[in-house]
């Protein structure tokens, strides 16, 4: 549930988790996967996180607190990735960001 491209060395990885973009666990493996992607990458120089729709992130998907899918590649696991990039990352937020969303 997250694209990647790479446009002018930049790589940009897009939430696709309508409506609100809730931190799914689809969603925490495409945001992983296009961080892997883009690190492992030497022609990009810069990592963008950006979101479809009017939402950037709303947080933990509920749901998945009940069956467990809340603790299978936790967020805090990408945000430690994240603070040990060698690349500069941005979020690039807009619109809302609600709850537990970055």
């Amino acid at each position: 549930m997250a694209s990647y491209e790479v446009v002018n060395n930049v790589a940009v990885i897009t939430c696709q988790n309508p409506p609100v973009n809730q931190l799914s666990y689809n969603l925490r493996v495409g945001l992983f996967d296009g961080l892997e992607k883009a690190l492992s990458d030497n022609n990009v120089i810069a990592i963008v996180i950006i979101a479809d729709g009017k939402t950037f992130i709303a947080g933990a998907d509920i749901k998945e607190f009940g069956n467990g899918m809340a603790f299978k590649r936790p967020l805090q696991e990408f945000i430690t990735s994240l603070d040990n990039s060698s690349k500069p990352v941005v979020a690039a937020i807009h619109g809302t960001a609600l709850g537990g969303g970055f």
